[in-house]
């Protein structure tokens, strides 16, 4: 078994922390874990933590808090995971053989795309589409390509819900239709909700998979909605017996998740702590999205962009004579600055920006992007580059 080079999560490791400004950052400000903890007796009770083996597809109680989340799910509906990156790595290794297909929606986070060339028979792409519905532009799932990337060889359907990098957010009668040819391939859905939660407007949390076919499997975690990257916690909810067949795939790779993530995953998914932690990540982005969206309006003439409905990222589309592997490689050599081309998701020239980090670093970092504009935009550019700063400043203040 060959496996592809996974470009974006190399290029991250290589160079996030070499630069002065990461714009490639997909979360929120992360909790720290005194703030996580907040009360003194709280925090003695973690630091009191044995550091022994903890139970390897998680605690009862992490389970119970998980299947809370996903409407008439139990506990043996959960497997603990380390990362969502291992949920997805189990449940494909698990799912996938040389005798059957994937349907892989692209553009994506390309994890699923290389688990699924190395280990199913091939890889088939759909995807999502640019398009203006009632006088609103969206992402859209292009559902003629779904139709011809489904056949009676594919075993499962990749789905991201919401969206990476776009943001986007598929409607009811779309994700009936994933449903519809999935039950008659007979094939599994996978859907990555990593991002659930994380809505930029409304209270209300993206709709999951999650009950709606019997052969649903979510996977999710808290490195995104709940801005807890470092936890490195994730996990599986599937069908009882499927879920215990994915754990002794785990045997086989961490074993089990840290104790120390364990307890700190138990707090942060209590029901109650739950919705106190996402209501702060949608403020995060209701207070910084206003701001990285006037910046790229300053540049329309070469950015247009579909507002995100979920998640810290806006893709933009850019007219530039340059690739986006290349745009990378100068911004993050010349001006410091790390984004994530529109290469690393399987599409041409977009580039993705995170805003839910420090939205005053951001900013400053944008002004990077500005000059490095103005290097290779002309004088149009270069006259427009001091006043976008300046009120950019102003609008972070």
């Amino acid at each position: 078994m060959r496996i592809d080079r996974f470009e974006m999560e190399r290029t991250q490791c290589l160079y996030e922390n070499e630069v002065e400004f990461n714009l490639s950052e997909s979360g929120v400000q992360p909790y720290t874990v005194r703030e996580l903890l907040e009360t003194d007796a709280s925090q003695d009770a973690f630091l009191d933590v044995a550091l022994k083996y903890p139970h390897s597809n998680g605690s009862p109680e992490l389970r119970e808090h998980i299947a809370s989340f996903y409407p008439g799910a139990q506990a043996s509906n959960v497997l603990v995971t380390t990362g969502t990156s291992e949920a997805n790595f189990s449940t494909l290794w698990g799912l996938l053989d040389d005798r059957g297909r994937a349907a892989v929606m692209i553009p994506n986070y390309l994890q699923a795309w290389g688990l699924a060339r190395a280990y199913a028979e091939r890889a088939d792409a759909y995807h999502l589409v640019e398009r203006e519905e009632n006088g609103v532009r969206r992402w859209a799932l292009d559902i003629e390509s779904l139709r011809r990337a489904v056949t009676n060889r594919t075993k499962l359907i990749l789905v991201t819900n919401p969206n990476n990098p776009t943001g986007g957010v598929l409607t009811e009668g779309e994700m009936d239709e994933i449903i519809r040819l999935a039950r008659r391939a007979n094939a599994w859905i996978v859907a990555d909700e990593v991002y659930r939660g994380a809505e930029v407007d409304g209270t209300r949390t993206t709709p999951t998979f999650w009950g709606r076919y019997h052969k649903v499997i979510v996977t999710a975690g808290l490195s995104k909605a709940f801005g807890m990257p470092g936890v490195r916690i994730g996990w599986i909810v599937g069908p009882e017996r499927t879920v215990a067949h994915l754990w002794s795939y785990q045997d086989y790779t961490t074993l089990t998740p840290s104790i120390l993530s364990d307890r700190l995953a138990r707090v942060a998914t209590d029901p109650v702590r739950r919705e106190q932690i996402l209501a702060r990540t949608r403020s995060i982005l209701r207070t910084n999205l206003p701001q990285l969206e006037a910046w790229i309006r300053t540049h329309d003439d070469i950015f247009e962009y579909i507002r995100p409905v979920a998640g810290a990222i806006v893709l933009v589309k850019y007219r530039l004579p340059i690739t986006s592997a290349r745009l990378f490689d100068r911004l993050r050599l010349e001006h410091s600055v790390l984004i994530t081309p529109g290469a690393h998701f399987g599409i041409g020239k977009y580039i993705r920006f995170g805003y839910g980090y420090d939205i005053n670093k951001t900013l400053r970092g944008l002004e990077q992007v500005d000059r490095f504009l103005a290097e290779i935009g002309g004088k149009k550019a270069a006259a427009r580059k001091r006043p976008v700063s300046r009120r950019a400043r102003a609008v972070a203040r």
